[in-house]
C-alpha cells in the first residue's frame, strides 16, 4: 500500500518534493510510482548545474517492467544528485522517501511550491486512479 507523507508536496506525474527551507528542494518518485514500476534496475539522473524546467523530462528510471521519464516538478538548477543510485537503483523501491531521493534543486522561484499537490490531494488522486 502506498504511503503519502504529509510533509511533502506532489505532482500529478508522481514525483515528490521536500522543501528544505532554504530555496532548495529534494525530489524523488512516490511510493505509488515505484510500486507501479516494479523492481528498479537503473536510474539516470541529470548533471550538476543542469537547468531543470518544470514539467520537462530531467531523469529516467528503468524497471523490470518499463522505462519511465521523471519530470521536473519545479524549475531550478541541479545542485546535487544521489550518486548512490548508480550502484543501488533498488533503493528507490526500498526507501522512496528517504535514501531513494534523486535530485536536489536550487529553485528559481520558491513560491512555485504552492502549485504542487499537498498529501491529501495526492492521496485522493491516486485513490481515484
Amino acid at each position: 500500500m502506498s504511503t503519502t507523507p504529509a510533509n511533502l508536496r506532489y505532482t500529478k506525474s508522481h514525483e515528490w518534493v521536500l522543501d528544505n527551507g532554504d530555496d532548495t528542494v529534494t525530489i524523488g518518485i512516490t511510493s505509488h510510482a515505484q510500486e507501479l514500476l516494479g523492481d528498479v534496475v537503473f536510474v539516470e539522473l541529470p548533471e550538476l548545474e543542469h537547468s531543470a524546467v518544470a514539467g520537462e523530462e530531467f531523469a529516467l528510471v528503468e524497471s523490470v517492467k518499463a522505462a519511465s521519464d521523471i519530470y521536473a516538478p519545479l524549475s531550478g538548477v541541479v545542485i546535487a544528485v544521489n550518486e548512490a543510485l548508480s550502484d543501488a537503483p533498488e533503493t528507490v523501491n526500498n526507501d522512496p522517501y528517504g535514501d531513494g531521493w534523486m535530485v536536489k534543486l536550487h529553485l528559481n522561484d520558491a513560491s512555485d511550491l504552492n502549485n504542487l499537490l499537498d498529501a491529501a490531494a495526492y492521496a485522493e488522486m491516486i485513490a481515484e486512479a
